[in-house]
């Protein structure tokens, strides 16, 4: 896995007509598959009158969660092509809602599927597409006495740090590029006496 990925930074819409059908296209920044019902039952708060909300999100840095579903549509004719659209763009932390109107004609599955990818295709180019750094978490700890040691190491490794708490045992949590962490652990594993988590990657 390198150490950047490609996501969106802000919302973004897209639209694509066919035949009378409308296919309005919402692409969200995306991390948490809690806010999946959130986003949906805004939409169908928004869109009441709308026939499907067709949906596909890719999540995490290594891009290896992923879901699509059809909402009702032909199987394999919505969520596969939003989806499918996400992984040509190389994508990912990314959720895409596609609210479909129908127009009164069939247009059939390979109709469909054009469709769902072309609106999706839309919001991606509306979209500002930014390259962010994997990033190792950590939490540390250590005895106030090694204070100094410490800071040292995080100054001079630019770590990013999270969150800090300093008593007679203290507690840093702090993220550092992925291509980086080895190294930065391997220097702080030499101070004597501390304890250093990973956390995970995000």
């Amino acid at each position: 896995m390198g150490d950047t990925y490609k996501t969106i930074e802000q919302p973004a819409e897209g639209l694509f007509k066919d035949k009378g059908s409308k296919f309005l296209a919402y692409a969200y920044p995306f991390t948490d598959e809690e806010e999946l019902k959130t986003r949906i039952a805004e939409l169908k708060d928004l869109h009441p009158k709308a026939r499907h909300h067709c949906w596909a999100y890719r999540l995490t840095p290594d891009r290896s969660i992923f879901r699509a579903n059809d909402d009702g549509e032909p199987s394999g004719s919505a969520g596969k092509p939003i989806l499918n659209t996400l992984l040509s763009n190389d994508v990912t932390n990314i959720l895409v809602v596609v609210v479909r109107y129908f127009g009164g004609t069939l247009l059939g599955v390979p109709g469909l599927i054009n469709a769902y990818k072309a609106a999706t295709q839309e919001a991606l180019n509306a979209a500002e597409v930014v390259e962010k750094q994997v990033k190792q978490k950590y939490a540390l700890r250590f005895d106030y006495l090694q204070m100094n040691d410490v800071m040292r190491v995080m100054k001079e490794e630019s770590v990013a740090i999270l969150k800090q708490e300093f008593d007679n045992q203290c507690l840093i949590e702090f993220t550092i590029r992925l291509s980086l962490s080895e190294s930065v652990a391997g220097r702080l594993q030499k101070i004597e006496g501390i304890e250093l988590e990973s956390i995970g990657v995000i």
